[in-house]
């Protein structure tokens, strides 16, 4: 009988295959059998800690093989993995650690030094002596597989995130269904942020099939630093979020050499991006994706294929054999194919709801009137239909809800923590569509008298916001506008006016002059100084990447995407790519 235990599958994968290395991380790596003893020891440690069946452990590690045992670990004890994202402002992750009532938090030496979320033990796991104490055989915990294996915090309309709780059983199913073709998976580079939920398929795709996970270097990666990895680790699968993956198409396809399947969603696909990764790579299967976090990670799938011919829009396919996409109206009726209709997912995947929360979970886990009694659907918020063929095409939100460079943003929380700053009378956050496609966010801001130092503004929301959440642009209005009922009228909200924070200065070198050149592209404003900050501007991480790209194609050096986060501006950058040619010369 299959079990749909994560530890009970791994153990069966350390049995046949204990000499395959199974994680990498750079030159270092360990076999199943040296990943599964010291995952057992650190289980130990937290069953002496107290960690019981369901107990919440936070992780808080740099990407690294660390990070992989103390996941591994978590599960072997019969714990739940809570993942607390390192980019996350100290208030945040003290939230998250205490909203999930955590019983451990696991952290490394890298993540002392920026401060830990307080009021829990924690384990040092790479400097941690009581651990190397502990057996290296399993700790044999029964487990259910109806119990939690995690919980991810999304974004939530109260202010606050939401914790999605994940089973076990719904993991294991994701992971060997038989729609995938798991050779295609035999080297997974571990690449996204690991507190979302894309790190379910690059942790547990590679580990419990036997292949090898590559764990990327902590921080950002650009395009030459990702093509590099792809090369030389023989990367067979990878993710990456719909955004990422059409800078990279557009700017750089080549760099997708050597893969076998680019797994790609967490918004629109851009058609013509996939037509020219399929054109630079044509062995490769680029694989539309569909899915939510209340649903466990993927629930439709389109893989597309060197005949694949662009149209309006990049189909998400039908669902996995053991799921159900429902598209319906507000009566929960089925709508013909061509009308627009809200997804609704049942079956595999659905979530156990919201950690804490009831009444949010009410909301939108509901009764499934087309499943057997007791069955739920979740409501996504996302508007689809199915075209001439069946196939499921994404067209957008139904809810405040939106998707910002693949993460799920609710405005009402933006809002939240922008209204937190003195002195506003009213706040409202708006998406807005660059010509690319790509949505960023603009907080408009009525003050209740002078003006508003929106500087200091942006540095309040990022003391509680990650980057992703904070708008590109904030705007100072004497009153919002009103549509004829009384309503706010979003689409009379001003285009915001990127305006430099310091006086422009022009290019004094032909270097400044270029770097000037493609800052002003890539950012579509007409003059860049060399003073001004790339991410003053409107930049953000998408930006940077195809800021970076430009700068490799058009003058040279490959630039890792976090110098240009420490030196955001064209003088600053024109003399360290001096500095970096004479040190090399």
């Amino acid at each position: 009988m299959e079990s749909f235990v994560i530890s009970e599958r791994f153990a069966e994968q350390v049995a046949r295959t204990p000499e395959e290395v199974a994680v990498t991380a750079g030159a270092v790596g360990l076999t199943y059998q040296e990943l599964d003893a010291r995952a057992n020891q650190l289980a130990h440690r937290l069953i002496g800690l107290g960690v019981r069946q369901d107990d919440r452990v936070a992780v808080l590690l740099e990407r690294s093989i660390d990070l992989v045992v103390a996941i591994l670990a978590t599960v072997k004890a019969g714990g739940v993995y809570v993942p607390v994202h390192d980019d996350y402002p100290a208030d945040r992750r003290q939230w998250v650690v205490d909203h999930a009532e955590v019983t451990v938090l696991l952290a490394d030496t890298a993540k002392l030094a920026g401060g830990l979320p307080t009021g829990v033990p924690v384990v040092v796991v790479d400097d941690d002596p009581a651990t190397a104490e502990q057996p290296v055989t399993d700790p044999a915990v029964p487990i259910h597989p109806d119990q939690l294996a995690y919980v991810i915090h999304t974004s939530g309309s109260t202010g606050h995130p939401k914790g999605v709780a994940v089973t076990q059983r719904d993991v294991v199913r994701l992971i060997f269904n038989t729609e995938w073709t798991v050779a295609r998976h035999a080297r997974v580079l571990m690449v996204a942020p690991y507190a979302f939920n894309v790190s379910t398929y690059e942790i547990w795709m590679p580990l419990l099939h036997g292949g090898r996970l590559v764990v990327a270097p902590p921080g950002y990666l650009g395009a030459g630093a990702l093509r590099d990895l792809i090369r030389s680790e023989g990367i067979t699968g990878i993710h990456l979020t719909a955004g990422l993956f059409r800078v990279l198409a557009e700017e750089s396809p080549e760099t997708f050499t050597g893969l076998s399947e680019i797994l790609t969603g967490g918004d629109v696909i851009a058609p013509n991006a996939v037509r020219r990764v399929l054109d630079a790579c044509p062995d490769i299967v680029v694989r539309a994706m569909y899915g939510v976090t209340e649903c466990s990670l993927f629930s439709a799938h389109n893989p597309l294929t060197a005949s694949f011919v662009p149209g309006m829009l990049v189909p998400i396919g039908n669902a996995f054999d053991d799921a159900t996409i429902h598209i319906l109206d507000d009566r929960l009726t089925a709508v013909p194919n061509g009308i627009e209709g809200e997804i609704y997912i049942a079956g595999r995947g659905v979530s156990r709801g919201y950690l804490g929360r009831p009444d949010l979970t009410a909301e939108v886990f509901v009764a499934d009137p087309f499943g057997a009694p007791g069955t739920r659907m979740y409501r996504t918020g996302d508007l689809a239909r199915r075209n001439d063929d069946g196939l499921i095409e994404l067209v957008g939100r139904a809810s405040s809800q939106v998707k910002i460079l693949g993460f799920r943003v609710e405005l009402a929380e933006v809002e939240a923590a922008m209204a937190s700053f003195p002195g506003l009378a009213q706040v409202v956050v708006v998406v807005r569509e660059l010509e690319s496609g790509e949505k960023r966010l603009v907080g408009y801001v009525v003050p209740e008298s002078g003006d508003v130092d929106l500087g200091a503004l942006r540095a309040h929301v990022r003391e509680s916001l990650p980057d992703y959440m904070i708008p590109a642009a904030f705007v100072q209005l004497a009153s919002l506008p009103l549509t004829a009922n009384g309503k706010l009228d979003r689409k009379a909200m001003p285009e915001p006016d990127f305006e430099a924070a310091a006086a422009y200065r022009a290019p004094e070198t032909p270097l400044q002059e270029s770097l000037c050149a493609i800052f002003a592209s890539v950012l579509a404003v007409p003059t860049v100084g060399i003073d001004d900050s790339f991410f003053d501007l409107g930049g953000q991480s998408l930006e940077a990447m195809r800021l970076l790209s430009r700068i490799r194609a058009e003058i040279g050096p490959d630039l890792l995407i976090n110098v240009l986060f420490d030196i955001p501006t064209v003088a600053g950058l024109a003399n360290h790519i001096d500095d970096v040619a004479t040190a090399a010369a």
